[in-house]
């Protein structure tokens, strides 16, 4: 693959071309030459476009397909398509499949089904046996079959000695165990956030101590055994607060958000769209700015998609009776544009790459070329027939965007 990028505009500190227009031509998937008005050369593709921003390639730390087992809602090939065209070169795939990814053979078949894609797809795989929460998965097998960390997708840890447990057995490895919060008993039937609008709707909350109180306690776990702790999606003030301490007493804790809590609040809800129905929930206000100044000041160290397809089946029922989910791949850019700065965006989708033992090449001559390409100044509407997914359950429909994702170019693909 021989390209050249015509006038792009390099985003990414200690380069020292950062936020110049440059050209960059690509050898056969390498960086060959950076530099301003590049001759083309014979067999050099040319690709030029509006406003034209090149960052590193952009890695997605939570989304699920469903295949193997729930194919009709997305497929590995499909849904790596969409992470292409949405700017990811990399996701991390949880485990929202039948069977579960608790061993070696099912982690084979999925990167099976992904070898022929431009993004590359890193395995979180269950860290209980069928995501279960009784008995620890096969983690040291699973680690030599190449997953990148541990946790059971949107479940918490009920026993918190087999999590103690966790932490120490995949210490012997470096591993890294994903852990949603959320007390079980304290959460009950509730489904929405526990506040004011839940009261004016009748529907069933969720106290922000439900989660808040599984951090303390999952941090305490953390401290006595010295392990690694990434916190896929919080959602609460007070979460950034107690997670801000952990990481000042230097606590290994790293922790994500989700686009949809940055952007949206429990108002959604008041007109019973399921598609609003995510977990963990959208909250108040106050959290939404929480979170963000969370993002600001480095306590949350990654922003995702958080994409979770559902079939309409699921969807569109009773708000009480739909599963929760949200795609979010198509619209995690435009969205995160209308509230916090491009460089923090790219930021929060680049550097946390090394900490996963994720390859992130530099911008550089003679580096493989992995590369995001957008345009972060173009506004627009969000609708349905910006879909790329299979199911079409996203949050997002109806709203303003900022920035168009043109696509990547990685592993000596383009993908735009």
């Amino acid at each position: 693959m021989n390209l050249l990028l015509k006038n792009a505009t390099i985003l990414e500190n200690q380069n020292p071309f950062h936020k110049q227009q440059v050209d960059i031509e690509i050898t056969d998937g390498i960086i060959s030459k950076i530099g301003k008005n590049l001759a083309v050369k014979d067999g050099f593709e040319v690709i030029e476009k509006d406003n034209l921003h090149v960052s590193q390639g952009w890695l997605d730390t939570s989304v699920v397909f469903g295949e193997p087992g729930f194919e009709t809602t997305e497929t590995i090939e499909n849904g790596l398509k969409v992470a292409a065209k949405s700017g990811f070169t990399s996701v991390f795939l949880h485990s929202n499949t039948n069977p579960a990814i608790d061993n070696q053979a099912i982690i084979q078949f999925i990167k099976s089904k992904a070898q022929n894609s431009a993004s590359n797809l890193h395995i979180v795989g269950c860290l209980t046996k069928n995501s279960e929460g009784t008995d620890l998965a096969e983690l040291f097998d699973m680690k030599n079959a190449g997953v990148v960390a541990f946790g059971d997708y949107k479940k918490s840890m009920t026993n918190a000695n087999l999590l103690k447990i966790a932490f120490q057995y995949v210490d012997n490895f470096d591993g890294i165990l994903f852990v949603q919060p959320m007390n079980k008993d304290i959460k009950g039937k509730g489904f929405v956030n526990e506040g004011e609008v839940s009261t004016k709707l009748g529907l069933k909350g969720i106290p922000a101590m439900a989660e808040e109180i599984e951090i303390e306690r999952n941090i305490a776990l953390l401290e006595y055994t010295n392990g690694k702790l990434h916190i896929p999606t919080i959602t609460t003030k007070n979460s950034v607060d107690l997670i801000a301490k952990a990481q000042a007493k230097g606590l290994q804790i790293t922790c994500g958000v989700s686009v949809n809590n940055l952007v949206l609040t429990d108002e959604e809800l008041v007109d019973f769209n399921s598609n609003t129905k995510i977990y963990p929930p959208l909250r108040t206000e106050t959290d939404r700015k929480a979170l963000i100044e969370g993002v600001l000041n480095n306590v949350i160290s990654v922003i995702t998609s958080d994409h979770c397809p559902v079939n309409i089946e699921q969807k569109q029922l009773e708000y009480d009776l739909a599963d929760y989910g949200s795609i979010g791949l198509e619209s995690v850019f435009g969205a995160l544009q209308t509230v916090l700065p491009t460089e923090v965006i790219v930021e929060k989708f680049t550097s946390k790459k090394s900490y996963f033992n994720i390859e992130n090449p530099t911008i550089s001559e003679g580096n493989k070329a992995e590369l995001t390409l957008f345009n972060p100044n173009e506004e627009w509407i969000f609708g349905k027939e910006n879909i790329l997914s299979f199911s079409k359950n996203s949050i997002m429909i109806g709203k303003k965007m900022k920035g168009k994702v043109y696509g990547i170019i990685t592993n000596n693909k383009i993908e735009i």
